[in-house]
């Protein structure tokens, strides 16, 4: 009896993003999560400066409050060529020589930020004809570009809170100031896991954080503050062309911090949360409603994690959409998920699997 083989799924982490480190910790549990008896892992790298690394899956742990990291000698070094006929991995070993690795059925590129998210590495796999779990090129890319969710889903008719965009050499005018009030947040409009977020709560503040901001990204949001809770929601790609399917809700409550931001999310243990989420029924119907249609609004694929403002009259606004968002056991997106009823290992498989389904290309 011949044994069936196994799917080959090269999970790609690490990145050229400020969010180098949590992208390998959630690597770190995809790899853990995903049943050897099924899948075949093909773990890579990719360092800080870009370069592609066959690594063992290893030491892809928190280490106290230090983040893993990828170095060009985790591993050799590998290249997936953007040829649709090869659908593999190509080893370049230094005693070895070029060697093919064999092909891939399908990638897990669980990569956050700039180079993994934004729908760069999304277009190199479609043009290598491979399958990936998670959004397109296009729904990435609006995802991640702060400014273009907005108005993409003001545009559907979900709201948002006001902002003003500073492109590179624009400052805030002084109408801007008296719209948007204080306090505003200042941010990277491509960046994530709160890297280059400021408070400002002083006009007088306002150039230093935007220069953080600039810091990760020329383009810079300004948002004035919603006064409100902090609720999420997890969506998934509906299975067998099925609707998009929404997860119970989650609510973050933020103690010692001014806001959520890097280290309250992954290095102290400074957060509450509620799952679900403690909110009238209608308000609750009404973030999963908007959380599907911003999934579809954007073009979304897979997965996708939307947060919200609810205000204390229960008023809602969007604040953002994450197509790969923190993939840790212990992170939000899983853990709403298995509060609705689809656990850490079966949710992988799931994503997996849609991946295989829609294949590469035009949808």
């Amino acid at each position: 009896m011949t044994t069936p083989r196994r799917i080959r799924v090269a999970v790609i982490f690490g990145g050229r993003s400020p969010e180098h480190g949590v992208s390998a910790v959630s690597a770190g549990s995809v790899i853990g999560a995903l049943d050897p008896g099924e899948f075949e892992v093909v773990p890579v790298g990719i360092t800080r400066d870009g370069q592609w690394v066959l690594t063992d899956g290893s030491g892809l742990a928190l280490d106290g409050r230090n983040m893993p990291e990828i170095t060009s000698g985790s591993g050799s070094a590998v290249v997936l060529p953007g040829d649709p006929t090869a659908k593999g991995l190509v080893v370049v070993d230094p005693v070895e020589g070029v060697r093919a690795l064999g092909d891939v059925d399908v990638v897990f590129p669980v990569l956050h930020g700039a180079f993994g998210e934004d729908g760069t590495i999304q277009g190199l796999f479609e043009m290598a004809g491979i399958p990936y779990v998670g959004s397109g090129v296009f729904g990435s890319a609006a995802a991640m570009d702060k400014e273009f969710t907005k108005k993409l889903a003001v545009a559907e008719g979900i709201p948002t809170g006001p902002y003003v965009v500073l492109r590179a050499g624009q400052s805030l005018s002084a109408e801007d100031q008296e719209r948007l009030g204080l306090p505003v947040f200042v941010k990277p409009a491509r960046g994530g896991s709160s890297f280059g977020i400021t408070k400002v709560n002083s006009w007088a503040d306002l150039d230093a954080a935007v220069a953080t901001a600039r810091q990760v990204d020329p383009k810079v949001l300004i948002e004035a503050a919603i006064v409100g809770r902090e609720v999420e929601c997890g969506v998934l790609e509906g299975e067998a062309g099925g609707a998009p399917e929404a997860s119970v809700l989650a609510e973050i409550t933020v103690t010692g911090h001014e806001f959520y931001d890097f280290e309250a999310k992954y290095l102290d243990e400074s957060c509450v949360y509620d799952i679900p989420a403690g909110l009238p029924e209608q308000v609750t119907a009404k973030i999963r409603e908007y959380a599907r249609r911003t999934f579809v609004a954007l073009d979304c694929a897979g997965l996708a994690r939307v947060d919200f403002f609810v205000t204390p009259e229960f008023d809602v606004y969007l604040n953002e959409i994450n197509t790969m968002p923190g993939f840790t056991s212990t992170s939000m997106f899983p853990r709403m998920w298995a509060a609705t009823g689809l656990d850490y290992p079966k949710l992988v498989n799931r994503l997996i699997q849609t991946a295989l389904r829609r294949g590469s290309g035009l949808h």
